[in-house]
């Protein structure tokens, strides 16, 4: 819970999740499953870890997450197994959502945001699984959201409901 706050705080502060809460996190969390499962647990942090670092890098190389969002996630895998790790992405995607519409809202951009929702849902086929030149992370002029609160909530909801 601390690293998830802490992620957060420095997401909304600075928009990065630094590496030197991450790393150590992972490695530790290595360390916590080994120690508790011997190689079963090992293993199963390969694979949670393998679970956010494939979801989040897919979406980091279509350009619409960064790269702390995928450490993080990755991270988190490690601790949590792959199993927990898809539960945590879908209520993250949900946490995500729901602070994204109410972002718009307060900002005065929901027709905004709805239109290029539509563009990434509807637009794929003529892009080809490119990125789209306007919703991505490198543009200057693209409104960029903090997802590590989305992934704070998400990840504790999916602990706490086990």
């Amino acid at each position: 819970m601390i690293v998830l706050a802490v992620a957060t705080f420095t997401d909304l502060r600075s928009r990065r999740i630094p590496n030197w809460l991450v790393l150590p996190f992972l490695l530790a969390g290595f360390f916590v499953s080994g120690w508790l499962h011997s190689w079963h647990g090992i293993v199963q942090s390969l694979a949670g870890l393998g679970v956010g670092a494939l979801f989040f890098g897919i979406l980091c190389w279509m350009g619409g997450m960064g790269m702390g969002d995928v450490k993080l996630c990755a991270a988190i895998g490690v601790w949590i197994g792959p199993s927990q790790m898809l539960t945590a992405l879908v209520l993250t995607g949900i946490a995500g959502g729901v602070i994204a519409v109410c972002w718009a809202i307060v900002g005065g951009f929901v027709g905004e945001m709805l239109s290029g929702t539509g563009e990434l849902i509807f637009g794929w086929r003529q892009r080809r699984f490119r990125a789209h030149p306007e919703l991505v992370l490198n543009n200057p002029s693209a409104r960029k959201m903090p997802y590590a609160p989305a992934i704070a909530i998400g990840t504790l909801v999916s602990f706490f409901s086990r």
